[in-house]
């Protein structure tokens, strides 16, 4: 299938699922929307700004205020164009992973060129061909724009849809080469949603291996708080796919920042220095884990989230045959996924089950993730060692044992 026939297909999928009579159940899903990237709460926040109240004054709005600005203006000129504007800006997400990937192989083949000398001849035959490496953008396209996590986050209008192009388009200028680009993406992927300055590291890296406040309402900065603050504090503990909400749920109040700042080190700096250690010769798998890494440990984490790196682990289609975990991992996203909106509805509406069968499933959903990560990483360990040592596992004659460290 065509680049351009996979992209009419996709966006005229997105386009009818936000017209579809269920577009206001799609839309108000926990899995989809939180009090983060919802349309409801943009809505409100648009109108109260319109009506000259501060938006951040309450604790319905928090978007940054680029964003309120920007929609404001969309739906103050041109509101028709909306269902039509998301659909873009995840074709164009989609197309920009498709160009970072064809420029990562490149920079793959060159990287896989220089050590081809210092491989064991038992391993040459792991070498990547260039039709293998040109087959990965094009897998790299189809799982973006085809996976029902990105499909249900675009239809449900959520402002993850513009997140994703920022940091896609990040990954795409620091791939590129573009510096100016790469930062004012990562910096404005940042002032929407925080958690994007990991990437900082890895962009920095991938652009020197390369390349040898806001004024809104008076000068308030209360949204400083209403965005970054309240990513931070976790206050609204409404249930979503994350780790949070449940646990602070259940937290005696004077234990909270505690919890609070071991959670939030957890997601934000824990990994950074020791993942940037070992893979600092591997940018953009540093890029891909950290992006799934703050995925999963977000405090406010939606499919979207999960669909946008789903996307890019095509990129690393070579590492799938070392991966020892992809069944389980597999049958524990399909499962989840069909459990949770299950059980949502075993909870809320039919009074059958109660939160901490929701939690199980998110739990559930979290741990597949992270062995899936997990697994990606001892995949790259073991071909980086089969190809420097051959496909024999053995150390002085006896049978080795391989550790991720």
């Amino acid at each position: 299938m065509s680049l351009v026939y996979k992209c009419v297909i996709a966006g005229l999928v997105r386009y009818w699922l936000i017209h579809i009579d269920y577009w206001q159940t799609i839309a108000n899903r926990v899995e989809i929307a939180t009090p983060l990237n919802s349309w409801k709460r943009l809505i409100e926040g648009v109108y109260l700004y319109d009506n000259n109240i501060n938006p951040y004054e309450g604790d319905s709005f928090h978007e940054s205020p680029l964003m309120l600005l920007f929609f404001h203006f969309v739906m103050k000129k041109t509101p028709y164009i909306l269902p039509l504007l998301f659909t873009i800006f995840d074709l164009t997400t989609g197309l920009l992973l498709y160009k970072t990937s064809k420029s990562f192989a490149q920079m793959f083949k060159e990287s896989q060129d220089k050590v081809k000398d210092d491989i064991n001849a038992d391993s040459k035959s792991m070498l990547l061909s260039n039709s293998k490496l040109n087959e990965a953008p094009e897998y790299v396209l189809s799982v973006y724009l085809f996976n029902p996590y990105s499909v249900l986050n675009c239809a449900g209008m959520t402002t993850t849809v513009i997140q994703n192009l920022l940091v896609a388009a990040s990954l795409w200028g620091a791939s590129s080469g573009y510096r100016i680009l790469a930062c004012a993406f990562i910096a404005l992927a940042t002032h929407q949603a925080l958690y994007p300055v990991l990437l900082i590291v890895p962009i920095a890296i991938l652009l020197a291996d390369i390349n040898k406040g806001s004024y809104i309402m008076d000068g308030s900065y209360k949204y400083v708080y209403n965005t970054y603050g309240f990513i931070l504090a976790v206050p609204d503990l409404k249930p979503n796919i994350g780790l949070f909400w449940y646990f602070f749920t259940e937290m005696f109040e004077h234990f909270r920042l505690l919890f609070v700042c071991a959670f939030q080190i957890n997601a934000l700096v824990l990994y950074i220095v020791p993942l940037t250690l070992r893979f600092k010769k591997e940018p953009v798998l540093l890029a891909t884990v950290l992006i799934a890494l703050s995925a999963i440990f977000r405090s406010y984490p939606c499919v979207g989230d999960v669909g946008f790196y789903l996307s890019l682990l095509p990129m690393w289609k070579h590492l799938f045959t070392f991966m020892q975990q992809k069944f389980i991992v597999g049958c524990a996203f399909i499962i989840t996924s069909a459990l949770g909106p299950t059980v949502w509805h075993l909870w809320i509406y039919s009074g059958s089950a109660n939160a901490n069968f929701f939690f199980g499933v998110t739990l559930s959903f979290a741990t597949a993730q992270i062995f899936l990560v997990t697994d990606l990483l001892f995949a790259y360990i073991k071909r980086e060692f089969t190809l420097k040592n051959g496909s024999s596992r053995q150390i002085d004659g006896k049978p080795a044992k391989l550790v991720l460290r």
